[in-house]
């Protein structure tokens, strides 16, 4: 199985985490779709263009032990992006409120993955198992 650094995957949730406060800080939404343009590319790439991880690798020198499965990774990454996408979508319809949750909620499952808990993590694992239910 195909596995990812920890670190290179902290440092991307660390760039979502710094992204989404600074658009509510600078009260900016304009700062969301770069972020989604980071993420899509990241997936796209399967982190090879992340600027995050990019980042991270110029001043990581050791990427360490801990790792990710690269598809628990993709799955993540694709929460975000439809987080992110829902959240312009409805700022762009001058719903603020509803954007601003979408934001937020991102910005919650990231936080809360750098604390240790990975929320994506376990909607993975949930939808793991419902599929196991019906296949069998």
């Amino acid at each position: 199985m195909k596995e990812v650094p920890m670190r290179y995957v902290k440092s991307n949730q660390t760039g979502i985490v710094l992204f989404v406060v600074l658009s509510f800080l600078l009260q900016q939404s304009w700062i969301l779709p770069l972020l989604l343009l980071i993420q899509v590319v990241g997936l796209l790439t399967e982190g090879k263009y992340n600027v995050f991880v990019l980042i991270a690798k110029r001043f990581i020198t050791n990427p360490g032990t801990e790792m990710q499965a690269v598809e628990l990774q993709r799955f993540n990454n694709v929460l975000a992006i439809i987080f992110l996408t829902l959240s312009i979508l409805f700022y762009s319809l001058g719903l603020t409120i509803i954007g601003t949750v979408f934001a937020l909620m991102l910005l919650i499952a990231a936080g809360v993955a750098l604390l240790g808990y990975c929320i994506g993590c376990t909607i993975y694992f949930q939808y793991k198992q419902l599929r196991a239910k019906y296949r069998t």
